[in-house]
């Protein structure tokens, strides 16, 4: 059953075209993303289909039946009754049945209805009637789903009396995703869901829509998020809109296929017209090859040529350097307590960061991960344990909250007072490979949206040279391309990373350790996103079944003794099954890695390469790379052969 069908629909604000001829269908059950770069229109669709703006011309067809529910970006919940009577505003039509069949059982008990059969039966009758369309429609759930729903948004039973006029805005926003996920609309869009939302509650609300009865169209730039969840992408591109089958990794690959083919087309076509070009301009004026020049002019003048696959689309270019390079030893904490304002947040925090390091800071929302980052880089004072940075250690700070960026300086004024000695062209062109262009270096910081501050922040960070990034949430308000733009500069950055993100396919393309933050402490994982979410489940698991086979101790018979041990014996072998694998390609790659080593030692041995000083300094830099990956899987490989060690014991 299709929900939404969209057909030839036009947009244009004054004299710019923001839509057009876009088409969209959307069936029941469909998993559907929009997906485009800031200010391609996304939202704007997202509203006209809402009905919340007016369009140009063109059709948008809703079945009668069809119930449409819209989050609005940045939407939070403005209401002055408590987060649970508000949540029942939901169901008035259900508490009204329940009053009714309250009412029909006191008629039922009343004796004069009782002792009168015809009137007892058709009262009867009415109550079955009501009951059961009750019951069909989820009268008896409702309640439950909303305490689930409110959950998974983090929002607890001592939680539900609270008003929420009280609560803070990202507390609302969530408010908002909660009662719309509990109003179970027919089509659910959403516009940005997974702003303010932690990694364990989106988590949550991927699930929750993988189950979703009706149809989803989302609005997402968490690329984790929507290959959990979509099915079909559309791309609004240059004011047009196209369909891709797949999920957001799909897209991409088919997207990338497609540009390869429609730029050979494109060169073809232009070598064809330059052709044509050539020969019209070398035979227009010969009296016996005019009129071939003419027809060719023709043909010229005719044909529809394709333009460039990528349009007059551009691309942030940057990247990152340092200026000189840090000690191996980074930055040592040791049983750190943080906080601000007299209130302590978390405490007994260790870390270790060494060179190079790309390190992830996860944890829920509230954990002191930003207060962490900000305690580093002393913009707040440590309330009791130690940090030790490490020698000619230079830190370059992003904050989420882009708290610095807040002047009525212009743009260019804004990079040209920090680096006063530089020439105007050069912060120019600077600014220009943050797309900042023409008018763009003019308008005041203040006055720029939430992407535009992002990129302004970078481009301050790139200028620093700094060998220690230290970012929060840096990928906040940036579109697709900027996010991924960021991710190849991060990637080539010869330095060491320390970062807070929610986004989970950043958190994997970067990171090479991930360090969980709780109140009670930190605790290091070595690996990638999926690695660690694969480890604390291991970890968790194992702790559950050292809990049963202490709680077994004693208590249990000799039979159902022998099932638990069987049980943990397996789930041994298959954890010794696992750590044996890893060792096994930890030992391929440092294998890899020591031919790697002596191949660059011969070479720095050779007599000619030992002369160029440059060469010399290009193997070295690339030698101590190599030797600093092979130490790690070398702790890694400790770390493994230990825990199988125990296993086996």
């Amino acid at each position: 059953m299709i929900v939404l069908q969209v057909n030839q629909l036009y947009k244009s604000f004054v004299t710019d075209e923001i839509l057009s001829g876009v088409k969209l269908e959307i069936q029941h059950r469909d998993r559907v993303a929009l997906v485009g770069r800031n200010g391609a229109g996304k939202s704007t669709l997202l509203k006209i289909i809402a009905g919340q703006m007016s369009y140009d011309s063109g059709e948008i067809i809703i079945p009668k039946d069809v119930k449409i529910g819209y989050l609005e970006q940045h939407t939070g919940l403005e209401s002055k009754l408590s987060i649970w009577d508000e949540m029942m505003t939901i169901f008035d039509s259900f508490r009204n049945q329940e009053k009714h069949l309250r009412s029909l059982e006191q008629r039922m008990a009343d004796p004069a209805v009782y002792g009168n059969e015809e009137v007892y039966a058709r009262v009867m009758a009415e109550y079955d009637q009501l009951q059961h369309d009750f019951k069909e429609a989820g009268g008896y759930q409702y309640e439950a789903d909303t305490r689930s729903v409110l959950h998974g948004m983090q929002f607890y039973p001592e939680d539900y009396d609270k008003p929420i006029s009280s609560l803070s805005g990202g507390q609302r926003t969530r408010l908002a995703l909660a009662k719309l996920l509990l109003s179970k609309p027919d089509l659910l869009i959403l516009d940005e869901p997974t702003n303010h939302l932690d990694i364990e509650t989106l988590s949550w609300l991927e699930n929750y829509l993988k189950g979703y009865e009706g149809a989803i169209l989302i609005v997402s730039h968490d690329r984790y998020f929507l290959d959990q969840v979509v099915s079909i992408v559309y791309e609004v591109s240059r004011t047009n809109v196209t369909k891709y089958v797949g999920n957001y990794s799909a897209y991409l690959a088919e997207k990338a296929k497609n540009y390869e083919r429609d730029m050979k087309l494109y060169e073809r076509q232009q070598d064809e017209k330059a052709k044509l070009e050539a020969f019209i301009q070398k035979n227009i004026a010969r009296a016996s090859t005019t009129k071939m020049a003419q027809s060719r002019r023709k043909v010229l003048e005719r044909t529809e040529w394709m333009d460039a696959p990528d349009g007059d689309e551009r691309s942030a270019n940057f990247g990152f350097t340092i200026e000189r390079q840090s000690g191996n030893d980074v930055l040592s904490i040791d049983d750190l307590m943080i906080g601000y304002d007299g209130k302590t947040i978390s405490k007994n925090i260790h870390m270790r960061i060494f060179r190079e390091d790309r390190i992830a800071l996860v944890g829920p929302n509230g954990v002191g991960k930003s207060t962490l980052l900000k305690t580093i880089v002393k913009d707040l004072p440590i309330l009791s344990g130690d940090i030790r940075y490490g020698a000619n250690v230079q830190i370059g700070y992003y904050d989420q909250e882009q708290a610095k960026l807040k002047s009525n300086k212009t743009v260019l004024q804004e990079l040209w007072d920090e680096w006063p000695l530089m020439n105007e062209k050069d912060i120019r062109t600077i600014l220009g490979r943050f797309l900042f262009s023409g008018d763009d270096v003019t308008k005041t910081v203040n006055s720029l949206s939430g992407g535009e501050k992002a990129r302004l922040a970078l481009a301050k960070l790139m200028m620093q040279k700094a060998n220690l990034l230290v970012l929060d949430e840096p990928t906040n308000h940036l579109d697709l391309d900027s996010k991924e733009v960021l991710e190849n500069a991060l990637i080539d950055y010869p330095g060491t990373l320390l970062f807070v993100s929610h986004d989970r396919y950043f958190i994997n393309r970067i990171a090479s350790k991930v360090v969980e933050l709780s109140g009670t402490g930190s605790f290091e994982y070595l690996g990638d996103y999926d690695y660690y979410l694969e480890k604390k489940q291991e970890l968790q698991e194992l702790a559950e079944m050292k809990a049963q086979v202490a709680a077994a101790k004693g208590v249990e018979s000799p039979s159902q003794s022998k099932s638990s041990t069987s049980q943990i014996d397996k789930e041994a072998k298959k954890r010794e099954r696992q750590i044996r694998r890893t060792v096994e390609d930890i030992e391929k790659k440092m294998a890899t890695l020591d031919e790697q080593i002596n191949t660059i030692e011969e070479k720095l041995c050779d007599p000619e390469i030992f002369k160029d000083h440059e060469q010399v300094l290009k193997y070295q830099s690339e030698l101590d790379s190599v030797k600093q990956q092979h130490d790690e899987l070398e702790v890694q490989w400790l770390e493994l052969n230990e825990e199988l060690e125990n296993i086996i014991s």
